[in-house]
Formats: structure tokens, C-alpha cells, sequence
């Protein structure tokens, strides 16, 4: 795939389940999310909170990915999310088996509790 220069453009480019199934986790995302921003970072989609990432999401031949960067935030919802584990940061799923609705939540609110902590931590003497 060419490089997209917007989510709108990377998501066009996606075969229809693909495309379908990245379109229902981005809802997702803002949903938990309503303030971020989104933009492309590392050739993928990605929601910014404020000056810090929030977490990427990706399209694959054979699967999608949700990056959430943060360890923490899976083991957190490991019971959940067993299943999707792939490596230490990211989550595979596909259009016919996608990530639970309640966990992408969990992960986006702990994604911005971590982000708070840090921008506080950052702002003390």
C-alpha cells in the first residue's frame, strides 16, 4: 500500500472487511476518546492525546492490529484479550472475530490515565 497521507486515505485503500472492521474499532476509539486527534504515524492510523500517542491501529494480508502501547493496559484486560495477544504490545484480530467492544474502551481509558500521570509527573519540581 502507498503511503496515506490521512486515516481517510489509508482506510479507503483497505479491502471492504478490512476496511469495515478498522472503521467500527475507530469509532470505538473515539468513543472512549472524544478529545484526541488523529492522525497517520508510522505509515498507520494513529489517536494522539494532547502531545502523547494514544494507540495505533493497522491492516494486514491476513489480520488487523490495535497497538496499544502499553503493556500495562493488555495485562489489565488480559482475560479478555488472551486471544488476541500477539508479542508484547499488540493485539491481532480479524473482521470475523474482532476485539471486544469493552476492552478497547478499558484500554483507551487506561492509555489516558497513563498519559496523565506522565504530563503530571513531568510537571513536578
Amino acid at each position: 500500500m502507498a503511503t496515506a497521507r490521512s486515516v481517510e486515505e489509508y482506510l479507503a485503500a483497505l479491502p471492504e472487511g478490512s476496511r469495515a472492521a478498522l472503521e467500527k474499532l475507530r469509532a470505538q476509539i473515539r468513543r472512549a476518546a472524544p478529545l484526541a486527534t488523529e492522525t497517520i504515524s508510522y505509515q498507520m492510523p494513529t489517536f494522539r492525546d494532547g502531545d502523547r500517542m494514544l494507540v495505533s491501529y493497522a491492516a494486514f494480508r491476513d489480520h488487523c492490529s490495535l497497538f496499544p502501547m502499553s503493556k500495562a493496559a493488555i495485562q489489565a484486560n488480559i482475560d479478555q484479550l488472551r486471544p488476541f495477544v500477539s508479542g508484547e504490545g499488540t493485539l491481532r484480530f480479524t473482521p470475523e472475530k474482532p476485539l471486544p467492544a469493552t476492552a478497547v474502551k478499558r484500554i483507551v481509558q487506561a492509555r489516558l490515565e497513563e498519559n496523565a500521570a506522565r504530563r503530571a509527573k513531568r510537571r513536578k519540581p
